[in-house]
């Protein structure tokens, strides 16, 4: 599979990043006359490369990641091995992650440091076919080298966001010299708004970079098992799965690491009642027929076109509408 496009538009997605983070410092350095554009941004530079490096630890520890040997899971180790094999990447660690939904993740700062988890929950959910297809759509994410873009830029808005909130809260209580409110408080609160517009564009962008690299790790899972009707059906499980469970609680404890993952468990109630009609015959999985007729068939309404901007992951419809043109 080409996957020039693919990294053209990631890589785009980088420069604009960046460029949103050299404005903000320019308007910082602007402002308050302290420091330069040059030095701001060598230091933000410098926040994403630690994020970059550390951010695997983060994965970890959010997700209660625990790695198992080839003679604890030695089913997951082969299916792994052949898939990696066919991909012509080394094999990547595997872990298990104790997070109570059925789910699974790829991490890591290269292809050599490659991470594939799945949940207990996953594992319990999935035929073999079907957890062949997610490992392979896992795996696809570290061929692809998209994690690593990933990792780099989920930090930027997070960057934007606390320059707002920080400059908001200064300008409140009049700005540094706690003197004039008005004259200390007025710039405070410009650098606060034009750094919320910059977190809602960084926001979207690195959305946008979520969504695109969902779709070339789908057909990369299918070049590697020939089988695009077990990661739908394997989608439609993990979203029937995930639909039951307090969404509340998934935001406040995995709500940063939802890009990571192979469906968006905080939409899955909603996707669920769409891709409900795939399953003709309500024997909970979805096979070569019904997937071919879901695909000729199915409609993404214009709203959920416009809400798929604000999201992750690609509507679920779109995603199963590709795999049946495989």
């Amino acid at each position: 599979m080409n996957t020039a496009w693919l990294n053209t538009r990631m890589w785009l997605c980088v420069v604009l990043l960046f460029a949103v983070v050299y404005t903000l410092f320019v308007v910082i350095g602007t402002f308050m006359g302290i420091g330069t554009p040059l030095i701001f941004s060598l230091g933000a530079l410098a926040l994403v490369s630690l994020q970059f490096f550390i951010g695997p630890k983060i994965v970890e520890w959010t997700m209660r990641v625990r790695y198992v040997s080839e003679g604890e899971e030695p089913e997951l180790h082969k299916m792994v091995s052949e898939l990696a094999m066919k991909a012509g990447i080394p094999k990547p660690r595997i872990g298990i992650s104790k997070i109570p939904i059925p789910n699974a993740f790829a991490f890591g700062t290269s292809k050599k440091t490659g991470r594939i988890c799945v949940t207990g929950r996953l594992m319990e959910l999935l035929n073999r076919d079907e957890l062949e297809a997610v490992l392979a759509h896992e795996l696809s994410h570290i061929k692809h080298r998209d994690v690593t873009v990933i990792t780099a830029l989920s930090v930027i808005p997070m960057i934007c966001y606390f320059i707002y909130f920080s400059f908001f809260w200064s300008g409140i209580f009049g700005g540094r010299g706690g003197g004039d409110s008005k004259e200390g408080g007025v710039p405070m609160m410009a650098i606060a708004i034009i750094a919320f517009v910059l977190y809602f564009v960084s926001n979207l962008i690195v959305l946008y970079a979520s969504r695109v690299r969902e779709y070339y790790a789908d057909a990369g899972a299918v070049e590697l098992t020939k089988k695009p009707h077990a990661l739908a059906s394997a989608l439609y499980k993990i979203i029937y799965g995930s639909a039951r469970l307090n969404t509340g609680k998934i935001k406040k404890e995995m709500g940063s690491m939802r890009a990571f993952f192979a469906a968006d468990p905080m939409t899955a109630a909603g996707d669920l009642r769409d891709l409900r009609a795939a399953d003709r015959n309500k024997d909970s999985q979805i096979d070569e027929y019904e997937l071919k007729e879901f695909a000729e068939r199915a409609r993404v309404r214009r709203t959920e076109r416009v809400m798929e901007l604000f999201s992750t992951h690609p509507n679920p419809v779109s995603r199963v509408k590709k795999l049946g043109k495989y």
